[in-house]
């Protein structure tokens, strides 16, 4: 089965976020809106900070373009807090992290670890219509770029906003854009 394209399942978990505390979020919550789902490993890990920090600084601008964030692990929304009460990176953070210690919503995402229980280190955008448009899967030791994710959803926003629209590799806002025709087989 392609994931992009595809339609997320159904589901529930209990959030925590700084200010707001313990919460549900379901996929209704994120009806009509863009989201990002950022998993993780574990809380209290090596790399997990610095990726959650970094996208944490990218937190206001992504909400300025309507954009929902959710750190998912399949810890628990009081490791959540726990992490964030502890942890001077994760404590400077405002984005949602959604408790998935059921799997449920790891498993939906095909990135559950069988062996060990633990998510793998991906990012999956989602529409205002639940559609995925971009994952990114990385190895254990590789951390993401917020930087990037930045990029590709400005690119994905433009696209969805500008149909028979691409945008070219290192595409940036205001960036010149392609409309596929058979004037531009062969010459690209």
């Amino acid at each position: 089965m392609g994931i992009i394209g595809s339609t997320i399942k159904p589901f529930k978990n209990t959030a925590f976020q700084a200010g707001k505390g313990f919460f549900d979020v379901t996929d209704a919550d994120i009806a009509g809106k863009w989201a990002v789902f950022f998993f993780y490993p574990a809380d209290f890990t090596f790399v997990c900070p610095t990726e959650l920090e970094d996208l944490g600084e990218q937190y206001a601008a992504l909400q300025g373009m309507g954009v929902e964030v959710y750190g998912v692990s399949t810890d628990t929304h009081f490791s959540h807090k726990a992490w964030h009460d502890t942890s001077d990176k994760i404590g400077k953070i405002q984005y949602a992290f959604l408790g998935d210690q059921n799997h449920a919503l790891t498993e939906a995402f095909g990135v559950l670890r069988e062996d060990s229980g633990l998510a793998d280190r991906a990012t999956f955008v989602v529409d205002p219509e639940g559609v995925i448009q971009i994952m990114e899967i990385t190895c254990e030791g590789v951390g993401r770029n917020a930087v990037e994710l930045v990029r590709k959803i400005k690119a994905a926003q433009y696209v969805r906003a500008n149909p028979g629209q691409v945008c070219p590799a290192k595409w940036e806002e205001g960036g010149e854009t392609l409309a596929p025709s058979l004037d531009l087989v062969g010459k690209l």
